[in-house]
């Protein structure tokens, strides 16, 4: 008897990340509202973390839009980003942190383990570090699991992988 599984794993293209916060820096430069503005954006792929910094708020709620807006259009989930509350930087500036959160904590794996058992369906789930791995000895079984996780409105963005 063969089983069948895949994982179940949140990640983020960091290379489509760099493509939409360049994106961004160009409409930056080329918005009316931002002439004669020391607002910038910054990707720090390493720290998998983005800056913004904005003369005020309004600019800085400008400078969101504009980087969601981008990064929606590359296929990341505005889900895979924490938003930290902006501090003031130099003379007035707001300056705000964006994390790129990658992996499945604790927490939000339990009760992604949940709903699956929720479902009434022939399937294991194990938590291996920042993945969940379902497996059952029915394929169709394991695309009911990915059928109802997608359509779900959960926290995180969720990505299915290693589909054996």
């Amino acid at each position: 008897m063969s089983n069948f599984s895949f994982d179940i794993v949140s990640e983020v293209d960091l290379q489509e990340v760099d493509n939409a916060v360049n994106q961004a820096i160009k409409e930056l430069g080329q918005r009316y509202d931002f002439k004669n503005s020391k607002a910038s954006i910054a990707f720090d792929r390493k720290e998998k973390k983005i800056t913004l910094i904005a003369d005020d708020d309004f600019k800085l709620r400008a400078l969101t839009d504009i980087l969601a807006t981008r990064l929606a259009k590359r296929g990341v989930s505005i889900k895979a980003l924490k938003f930290n509350v902006p501090e003031k930087a130099f003379e007035g500036y707001l300056r705000q942190s964006v994390e790129i959160c990658m992996g499945i904590d604790k927490e939000r794996a339990k009760e992604l383990t949940g709903i699956i058992k929720g479902l009434g369906l022939k399937v294991q789930t194990q938590i291996e570090g920042e993945k969940i791995k379902v497996s059952s000895t029915k394929k169709d079984e394991l695309q009911e699991v990915i059928a109802h996780l997608r359509g779900l409105d959960f926290s995180l963005p969720l990505n299915f992988c290693n589909y054996r």
